[in-house]
C-alpha cells in the first residue's frame, strides 16, 4: 500500500481528515492551473524537509516560496555539513551545565539537533563573504537567495556536499531560479555575520543586501503577474512568524494601497500549525480571520491542521507527490 492509500484508508477524523481534505485541496488547486507559495517558518530545513520541498521544486508543485533568513541558510548547512551534525534525543533532559558543554564545542542546538559552527556557519560565512565583497566593490545589491544562488551555482561548495544533491531544496531552488522571499533576512546567523562585516568594515555599503521592503515590492510585482482569476496563486504556510505574515500582506497592500482591485485574494489557504487560537495568538488564527484583512475571500477553500509539522508536511507533500 502506498503513502497515499494508507492515508486515505486510515485519516478520516479531526486533523487525521483535515490533512486528506488540504492534500486533495492542493491537488485540485494545481489541475485548475493554479500556483501555489509554501512558507516555512521554525526550523524546517534542519527538519530536513528539503528532501519532499525539492522534489515538489523540481515537479513544478510549487512556484515561490518565502521562508525565513533560517530556513534560507539551515539548508545549505545541513548539505555542507551533515556529517558533523549530532543528534540529541534526550533533549528534554539536558541541564544548563549540559548546553554549557555543547556551547563550549560550539555546538548549536535546534531542539534534538546540534549544528556545527566550524564546519556549517564557518565554512559558508567564508564562500559567502567572498561574493559580497564582490558585489559591494561593484556596487551591485543582491537579495539573500540569489546570493546562495551564486554560490550554489558557482560550484564552489560542491566538495563539501555530505548529502544527495538532491535532499537540498535551495539546490533544487537554485537550479530552477525559482523566486524566494525571505523577510526579517537581518534575524539570521549570516544576517548577524554580515552586520559584523559592516561593521568591522569589511562590506562597505550595508545595502549590498538588498532588505525586505525591496522583498515586498518584488513580491507585489510577482504576485501581480501571476495572480490571475483562472490562475489564482494559493498559501501553504507551514508554522506562524513572519514567513506566514509577511507574504500574505501582499494582496490587501495591493488592494488597499495600490487599488489594483482586479488583482485577485489567494485561491488556497492551509496552515499546519501547533499554536492554539488564544489571546492574539496570531499564529493560531484560525483562517476567516483573514477575511477581516482582506487576504482571503469567504469562499476561499481554507484548511488548518494543528498537529507537529514534521510529522505532517511530509504526509501532505506525498500525496501531492502522488506517492
Amino acid at each position: 500500500m502506498n503513502v497515499t492509500n494508507f492515508l486515505k484508508h486510515h485519516y478520516r477524523h479531526f486533523n487525521a481528515a483535515a490533512l486528506i481534505d488540504a492534500a486533495e485541496g492542493y491537488n485540485k488547486h494545481l489541475a485548475d492551473g493554479g500556483k501555489m507559495m509554501i512558507t516555512l517558518a521554525g526550523a524546517m530545513s534542519t527538519a530536513e524537509m528539503g528532501i519532499q520541498l525539492a522534489e515538489l521544486i523540481r515537479q513544478d508543485k510549487v512556484q515561490i516560496i518565502s521562508c525565513t533568513g533560517a530556513n534560507l541558510e539551515e539548508d545549505i548547512f545541513n548539505l555542507v555539513a551533515h556529517d558533523f551534525y549530532e543528534r540529541v534525543p534526550h533533549y528534554r533532559d539536558l541541564t544548563p551545565a549540559d548546553e554549557q558543554a555543547l556551547l563550549e564545542r560550539h555546538m548549536n542546538r535546534v531542539t534534538d539537533t546540534c549544528i556545527p559552527e566550524e564546519e556549517a556557519m564557518r565554512r559558508l560565512e567564508h564562500s559567502v563573504l567572498k561574493f559580497w565583497e564582490q558585489a559591494d566593490k561593484a556596487g551591485e545589491r543582491y537579495f539573500p537567495h540569489e546570493f546562495f544562488y551564486q554560490i550554489l551555482k558557482s560550484g564552489e561548495l560542491e566538495q563539501y556536499y555530505q548529502i544527495d544533491p538532491k535532499d537540498s531544496w535551495m539546490l533544487a531552488a537554485a537550479e530552477k531560479n525559482l523566486p524566494i522571499i525571505c523577510p526579517g533576512w537581518e534575524d539570521s546567523t549570516l544576517g548577524n555575520i554580515f552586520a559584523g562585516h559592516v561593521i568591522s568594515g569589511d562590506i562597505k555599503n550595508v545595502h549590498t543586501v538588498r532588505t525586505g521592503i525591496e522583498y515586498m515590492i518584488y513580491l507585489a510585482d510577482w504576485y501581480t503577474q501571476n495572480a490571475q482569476e483562472e490562475s489564482k496563486v494559493g498559501f501553504f504556510q507551514i508554522g506562524g512568524g513572519i514567513a506566514g505574515d509577511f507574504p500574505i500582506c501582499v494582496v490587501p497592500m495591493l488592494h488597499q494601497d495600490l487599488q489594483r482591485t482586479s488583482v485577485p485574494l489567494w485561491g488556497y489557504f492551509c496552515q499546519i500549525s501547533d499554536s492554539t487560537t488564544s489571546y492574539g495568538s496570531y499564529s493560531g488564527a484560525v483562517p476567516n480571520e483573514k477575511i477581516t484583512w482582506g487576504k482571503l475571500g469567504q469562499d476561499t477553500p481554507k484548511y488548518i491542521i494543528e498537529s507537529d509539522a514534521t510529522i505532517v508536511a511530509p504526509l501532505i507533500f506525498a500525496m501531492v507527490l502522488g506517492q
